[in-house]
């Protein structure tokens, strides 16, 4: 069986102190602080503009490289063929 509390002589009582301390039930900055996550502040609106011409840049990249392989096909030189003994400068 525990002791039983002691009074205090100043009638402060302890463990409503210890009690109270803790994370309050609401915080009272909340709202305040409330506009950093909504509207503009949103973590896809604040980092949505940082990198603004990887789209773009990536489709004309892939654009270019269809474009390469299919129509720019370099058939007269091949690796070795028809030089024979010639240094090629």
């Amino acid at each position: 069986m525990p002791p039983p509390p002691r009074s205090n002589v100043t009638g402060f009582d302890t463990r409503k102190f210890v009690q109270s301390s803790g994370m309050p039930a609401k915080d009272p900055w909340a709202r305040a602080e409330q506009w950093r996550y909504t509207g503009p502040f949103t973590r896809y609106n604040r980092f949505k503009g940082a990198l603004p011409g990887l789209g773009t840049a990536t489709v004309a990249f892939a654009a270019y490289c269809t474009y390469e392989y299919f129509f720019m096909k370099d058939d007269h030189h091949g690796h070795g063929e028809g030089h024979g003994s010639e240094e090629h400068h």
